[in-house]
C-alpha cells in the first residue's frame, strides 16, 4: 500500500475511534452559553462606552496612583518571569504567558501616553511606547502566533497533511478537519467531500 493511502487510511481508523469533541452534549452546550454571554458582554460594553463618553469628567484627581502603576509593573515582571519559565521548560502555557504579558505593555503603554498627554512628561512616554513596550508587544504577540503555526504543523503532519499552515482564523478549533481549511487544490478528494469541518456533510 502506498504511503498516502496508509496516512489516508490511518485518518480514517482515527476517526472511527475518536469522537469528535463537539458531538458532546456538554460541550456544546457549554459553547452556546459562551457565545450568549460573548454576545451580552459586546452589547453591554457598546452601551457603557457611551455613558461613560458623555459622563466621565475630563479631569480627576486619583487616590492610590503609586499603587496602580507599581501593581501594573509586578503584573508585567511576573508576565515576564513566567513566559521566562514556560520558555526554559518548553510548556505551552508560554503562549498565554506571552498573550498575557503582551497585552499589559500594550495597555501599559495607552496608559502612559494619554495620561501624560499634555504635561512634561508626554515626549518620554510617546518614546518609552514607540521604543520599547510595544515593540517588545509586538514581538510577544508574533511569537505566540507562531508558536501556534508550530504546534498546528506539527499536527498536520501527524495527520499526514501535506501543504503550509493555514492562516489562524481558518484552522478548526480541534485538530480533526484541518486539512479542510487548506487551498482546495493542496486538499485529497476525500478531504472535500468531508468539507471544511472534517466531517461528513448532514443528509
Amino acid at each position: 500500500m502506498p504511503a498516502e493511502e496508509r496516512r489516508e487510511l490511518a485518518r480514517v481508523l482515527a476517526r472511527i475511534e475518536l469522537p469528535h469533541p463537539m458531538m458532546d452534549p456538554k460541550l456544546v452546550r457549554r459553547q452556546r452559553v459562551g457565545l450568549v454571554v460573548l454576545t451580552g458582554c459586546c452589547v453591554f460594553l457598546v452601551a457603557w462606552v457611551v455613558i461613560l463618553a458623555l459622563d466621565l469628567p475630563m479631569r480627576f484627581s486619583a487616590t492610590h496612583w503609586r499603587a496602580v502603576w507599581v501593581g501594573l509593573d509586578i503584573a508585567e515582571l511576573a508576565g515576564f518571569a513566567a513566559t521566562a519559565w514556560a520558555s526554559w521548560h518548553q510548556r505551552q502555557v508560554i503562549i498565554f504567558c506571552m498573550l498575557f504579558t503582551g497585552t499589559l505593555l500594550v495597555c501599559d503603554a495607552w496608559f502612559d501616553v494619554v495620561l501624560d498627554y499634555g504635561t512634561p512628561n508626554a515626549r518620554t512616554s510617546v518614546l518609552s511606547a514607540l521604543l520599547v513596550e510595544l515593540p517588545l508587544a509586538f514581538l510577544l504577540f508574533a511569537g505566540a502566533r507562531r508558536l501556534i503555526r508550530i504546534t498546528v504543523g506539527a499536527v498536520m503532519r501527524l495527520e499526514g497533511i501535506t501543504g503550509p499552515v493555514p492562516p489562524l482564523w481558518q484552522i478548526p478549533l480541534f485538530a480533526d478537519g484541518l486539512e479542510g481549511a487548506l487551498p482546495a487544490r493542496l486538499r485529497c478528494a476525500d478531504a472535500v467531500a468531508r468539507g471544511p469541518g472534517g466531517w461528513p456533510p448532514p443528509d
